[in-house]
């Protein structure tokens, strides 16, 4: 991929929202970019799993998970899914777990940091609505563009 975030600002900035920088690489893609799939849950990974089974068609799903820092919503095991099932990569605004095996799969993931805690599985959150945190709002649809120098969001996909 010969495309960056640091060039999509250079030409788009007016039509951007850049996330705060507050998120970490994991996955083994370090560039990775489609349309957005959203929920928004609180410590419970359900509606995360619930999405990786569906076909990911190269979106990626971006994870409101009100920034609890206390337990993961997605590990090795929904990473696998989620690649079987043809999804791009993961925005989550909360921990992940199993970074050392999900840092040698080809997905790309941003998180807040690592947590060995699972979540629970109770059904709770939302879906498909949007979402607000790292300063951006991200509507299911919007696009995602992710590099090694943050995420941006455009409402549309973009000339690479």
């Amino acid at each position: 991929m010969n495309w960056c975030t640091a060039d999509l600002c250079d030409s788009f900035s007016e039509e951007l929202q850049i996330a705060q920088p507050l998120f970490r690489a994991y996955g083994g893609t370090a560039r990775f970019y489609g349309p957005a799939a959203t929920v928004k849950v609180f410590e419970d990974n359900s509606l995360v799993r619930e999405a990786f089974e569906s076909d990911g068609m190269g979106r990626i799903l971006v994870v409101d998970g009100t920034g609890s820092l206390r337990c993961a919503l997605l590990g090795d095991m929904l990473a696998k899914l989620a690649i079987d099932n043809g999804w791009t990569g993961a925005i989550v605004n909360a921990p992940i777990r199993d970074s050392k095996v999900i840092g040698k799969m080809p997905i790309g993931i941003r998180a807040l940091g690592t947590c060995p805690l699972k979540s629970v599985k109770l059904g709770a959150g939302e879906k498909e609505l949007p979402v607000q945190f790292a300063g951006v709002s991200i509507r299911p649809g919007d696009w995602v563009y992710a590099d090694e120098d943050g995420i941006v969001i455009a409402s549309r996909e973009l000339p690479l």
